[in-house]
């Protein structure tokens, strides 16, 4: 396997607390799972907006004026993206997609729910 090159796996994470998005220094890993205290990890899904820019799960991202969100969906085991306001018919993130769209910000850092952590604590975000 002399062509394989390993994806970078890097993550980004919600300070419950301070409400504060953050690049990490280190994480704990235990059996397998990665785990940071109060903290809500955001993978880099490995694709770049049309700028360059590393897009996370739950990163807003533009297409002119329409705002979007992508995550991570467990059921269909893939990244997908939805428009904020209907979420119900989610399509597979692509590069296409990617390279398209402009990253605005993260859905923690933008919405008023992060101020609430009871409205996501412990729930999975399912679109």
């Amino acid at each position: 396997m002399a062509d394989f090159t390993p994806r970078k796996i890097k993550f980004k994470a919600w300070d419950e607390e301070h409400k504060l998005l953050m690049r990490l220094n280190s994480i704990e890993c235990s059996k397998g799972e990665l785990i940071k205290k109060n903290h809500i990890l955001l993978q880099f899904m490995g694709l770049l907006d049309k700028e360059g820019d590393e897009i996370y799960d739950m990163d807003v991202l533009f297409i002119s004026l329409d705002k979007y969100i992508v995550f991570w969906n467990e059921v269909k085991n893939g990244w997908f993206y939805s428009p904020l306001s209907n979420r119900e018919n989610p399509s597979p993130f692509l590069m296409k997609e990617a390279e398209r769209m402009k990253r605005f910000g993260n859905f923690f850092e933008l919405s008023k729910d992060a101020l609430d952590p009871d409205s996501y604590r412990g729930k999975k975000t399912i679109f």
